[in-house]
């Protein structure tokens, strides 16, 4: 019964407000309007959203509208306000009878309902005041807002970032939205500038920047569709990215188009992205046509992402052993390419396209748009051998015993990376690890792969296995795949076996029993064979990692 009466009597008592307060009443179509009507199904959470509601209006005489905007939007502070109060049968007279001899501090369910945490206002509470009503100023700011067309979950942002606007009162802060709008801005794109950026209300260059953007012919709708209300803004930066656009030599028709299609350009943390493209650019030696060049064929996509791409495109060209002059030649005149695509890794190219690092810094030099044909998601033809190449690759193949224009000569060509001399030094490389040369041209022979890798990778691999876990070159020779996996995949496996050998769980040896199964087949087959075994594989692929 007490629910019941207590809903009829908030329904009459908001009806009583509307139709006969004396006070500024804000329309349901404005900002003002409840945001956040009670949505819960729990009936104890409504039933004291109505008791703080009644406490709040009746005991403590705050307006209607803003007792009941308060009771329901502070979840959290009904939660802890309900852990205080002992019900067993009615929860409401309980909570009623609570709050009649133990008054709350009124401002935390107000900074609540306007949209911040706890911890983001414990620090915001005054020190000596309990009662909203005792802080008349604050209140009155808070209905200027309010009235101004400004949600109140959104306020909270505002006073936690200028919170001395919040004290000033005779209509100083009224008048500050008024001189926004005197700027030529409507009052939409007022409360969308301010919601954004608090500090418009007592800093210039916001202004100033605003100002800028309307002499491009930047108007409010721009505002209003790019301005986040999450985002924090450093307008000064954005100002310092306008002018230097301009020295570099835009005119106000250029960065018109510019910011209209890439607003991420001056939005994106406020302009210091494009900033240190900007400095890339011309530490590269891009002269200011080049940069302008750039910014009108700028990709359709963030300059984020696009900086990241620019980056990735910077390590590969790094990867593929290109000269320095090259790379600041491709960046000067073609950052566009290289912003745009997202590049795979070097090995992944090079495999995909069957080519070596030489060859294909010729083909990025002669033609950068191939760049784009390397970007991650694409399918890469191979390109076809060139004829030199193919004859030296066939007389390495005939000096490791193929025949010549046999389909198996054929396989191996397809299946063999790097030019001869390349492969030669990786096959002379084995030699001198100890292997015997008949028997290193057999182990190419039966897994052309290993000598797809550098002279470093395979020296490393040899010396692991051989020197660190003890396996006799007959093993690696009896198993010559063993040297295509990857090196961190070969020592979690081995050092695990090894550990279970020392257990006493396992007496066989083979390297291809090892490495050559699934991990599930090994988890299942060689780590489960211990009770330990899932804790030590699990801490040895930590530390390997």
């Amino acid at each position: 019964m007490y629910h019941i009466r207590n809903i009829k009597k908030s329904l009459f008592l908001r009806w009583v407000a509307v139709n006969f307060s004396t006070k500024p009443i804000y329309s349901t179509g404005s900002h003002y309007a409840i945001q956040n009507p009670r949505t819960k199904n729990c009936a104890k959470s409504n039933e004291a959203e109505d008791v703080l509601l009644d406490y709040l209006h009746s005991t403590r005489s705050l307006h209607f509208i803003d007792a009941e905007n308060i009771s329901r939007n502070s979840p959290k502070f009904l939660e802890k306000l309900l852990k205080r109060v002992e019900s067993k049968d009615d929860l409401g007279q309980s909570l009623t009878r609570f709050l009649r001899y133990h008054p709350i501090n009124e401002f935390e369910p107000f900074f609540e309902s306007m949209g911040l945490e706890p911890c983001e206002f414990s620090s915001l509470l005054p020190r000596n005041l309990m009662f909203l009503s005792d802080d008349s100023v604050l209140l009155e700011n808070y209905h200027v807002l309010c009235q101004y067309g400004f949600a109140p979950k959104k306020i909270g942002k505002i006073y936690k970032e200028v919170k001395e606007v919040f004290r000033s009162n005779d209509g100083v802060l009224l008048s500050r939205l008024h001189d926004l709008e005197d700027k030529g801005l409507d009052q939409s794109i007022v409360v969308k500038l301010v919601g954004s950026c608090p500090s418009v209300l007592i800093e210039d260059d916001v202004v100033k920047v605003v100002m800028e953007l309307r002499t491009l012919g930047i108007v409010n709708g721009w505002f209003v569709e790019h301005l986040s209300d999450e985002a924090s803004y450093n307008w000064k930066r954005m100002l310092e990215l306008l002018r230097l656009l301009k020295e570099l030599g835009c005119d106000n028709e250029y960065l018109e188009r510019l910011l209209s299609k890439h607003p991420s350009v001056l939005l994106q943390d406020s302009g210091i992205t494009t900033l240190l493209v900007i400095s890339f650019l011309l530490k590269f030696g891009a002269s200011k046509k080049d940069v302008l060049s750039l910014f009108s064929q700028f990709p359709d996509i963030k300059i984020g992402l696009y900086v990241s791409n620019l980056r990735r495109s910077y390590d590969f060209l790094l990867n593929i052993e290109m000269d320095v002059d090259s790379i600041a030649e491709l960046f000067c005149s073609y950052p566009h390419i290289l912003g745009s695509c997202c590049l795979k890794g070097v090995k992944t190219a090079l495999n995909s396209l069957n080519t070596g690092k030489n060859r294909l810094c010729e083909i990025i030099k002669n033609n950068p748009e191939e760049l784009k044909n390397l970007a991650i998601g694409l399918k890469v033809t191979p390109l076809p051998a060139s004829k030199e190449c193919t004859s030296e690759k066939i007389k390495f193949l005939l000096d490791l015993g193929f025949v010549e224009n046999s389909s198996e000569m054929q396989r191996a060509l397809k299946r063999f990376r790097g030019r001869a001399r390349e492969l030669q030094e990786r096959f002379d490389c084995l030699v001198n690890a100890g292997f015997d040369r008949k028997v290193v041209m057999e182990m190419v022979k039966s897994s052309p792969q290993i000598v797809n890798q550098s002279k470093e990778v395979l020296e490393m691999k040899v010396d692991f296995l051989v020197n660190h876990l003890g396996y006799p070159l007959s093993s690696i020779s009896g198993y010559p795949s063993s040297l295509s996996y990857a090196i961190e995949k070969v020592k979690l496996r081995c050092t695990f076996h090894n550990w279970l050998k020392e257990q006493g769980a396992t007496t066989s040896t083979a390297i291809s029993t090892i490495l050559a199964c699934s991990e599930k087949q090994f988890i299942r087959q060689k780590v489960n064979r211990h009770p330990k075994g899932i804790e030590v594989y699990e801490r040895l692929k930590r530390q390997i990692s």
